[in-house]
């Protein structure tokens, strides 16, 4: 949102400011406020991402692997427990079949924290993690 602001502003200021230094250095301020401030949301983000992973609780630090352990139970029963059943209820001349599971709702989910992994990964290789 604030991105819409920043080419209106920065036009205003030909208007109101006429030294081109001070003009070039009040322009590259404004541009990069939302990056600042995007970076200063992802570093709180982070902080509270620290204090819930060193919990002592379960329903603290537990909810993230809950959240990876469902996601592998869906992928595991669409593409293993429903095909195997379909192919023995095949196999058995049995009309029913079993339909697989939407995940088109549970796929985003599934990404993000395999993004995150990834992002752990590296943090492994460079040996930034903690022990």
């Amino acid at each position: 949102m604030i991105e819409l602001l920043i080419g209106p502003v920065t036009g205003l200021l030909d208007k109101f400011v006429e030294d081109k230094d001070q003009k070039a250095k009040l322009a590259h301020e404004i541009a990069t406020l939302a990056e600042r401030q995007a970076h200063e949301i992802a570093k709180s983000q982070i902080a509270v991402n620290k204090e819930e992973a060193s919990s002592h609780s379960m329903f603290v630090a537990g909810w993230r692997p809950a959240v990876g352990w469902v996601c592998t139970l869906g992928l595991a029963t669409n593409y293993l427990f429903v095909p195997i059943c379909n192919f023995l209820l095949t196999i058995t001349e049995s009309p029913i079949t079993v339909p697989p599971l939407d995940l088109s709702e549970m796929m985003p989910v599934l990404l993000g924290m395999l993004g995150l992994g990834g992002l752990r990964t590296y943090e492994k290789t460079k040996d930034v993690a903690r022990k």
